[in-house]
């Protein structure tokens, strides 16, 4: 499924490049994955006996003239090949590709207390500052880290939390004994 899904992003993503309407499909796109997670809309999305011309037509409805063209065509194709199981995959894909695109990353940061606004936006502009992108913060807190973060952003990763110095130090303790 997650081939398919890349392909049909992939093939959106350039028609946003030839357009040179990147942010306008971002915002769409982002629209689009809003309304598309309502439970409703799911049920109706994946119903087997709804035919894909009815599909079609509520797609038609909630999206014409809220949305590109392209992206509603994308919509038809959908549901007209039976594959709404792709939908989701394909616009979280194409999503991913605007932010790489816009240079735009997301840090995920684990720490044993919730970050307040100051200190999530000085994480933020470091972040940003050290790998010349837009940084997203997903903050999420682990009282078992019991102090310091660990950040997950653009494929590395950092370790300064606590618990780790104190594994660190627990290992490089029974090393030191042994010689």
């Amino acid at each position: 499924m997650e081939r398919l899904s890349v392909i049909y992003a992939s093939a959106l993503f350039d028609i946003a490049i030839q357009q040179d309407a990147v942010d306008d499909f971002l915002m769409q796109t982002n629209f689009l994955l809003e309304a598309l997670s309502d439970e409703e809309f799911q049920r109706v999305l994946v119903h087997p006996q709804i035919a894909a011309s009815e599909k079609q037509k509520i797609f038609t409805e909630a999206f014409a003239g809220k949305i590109n063209e392209d992206l509603l065509g994308f919509l038809y194709l959908v549901a007209d090949k039976n594959r709404e199981a792709y939908l989701i995959p394909a616009l979280n894909a194409l999503v991913d590709l605007f932010k790489r695109h816009n240079k735009i990353v997301t840090a995920k940061v684990l720490s044993a207390a919730p970050y307040d606004k100051k200190q999530a936006e000085s994480l933020r502009e470091m972040l940003s500052t050290k790998l010349d992108k837009t940084v997203e913060l997903e903050l999420k807190v682990d009282p078992s880290l019991i102090g310091g973060p660990y950040i997950f952003v653009d494929g590395c990763y950092i370790d300064w939390t606590v618990k780790k110095r104190l594994r660190d130090m627990t290992i490089h303790m029974k090393e030191g004994c042994r010689a």
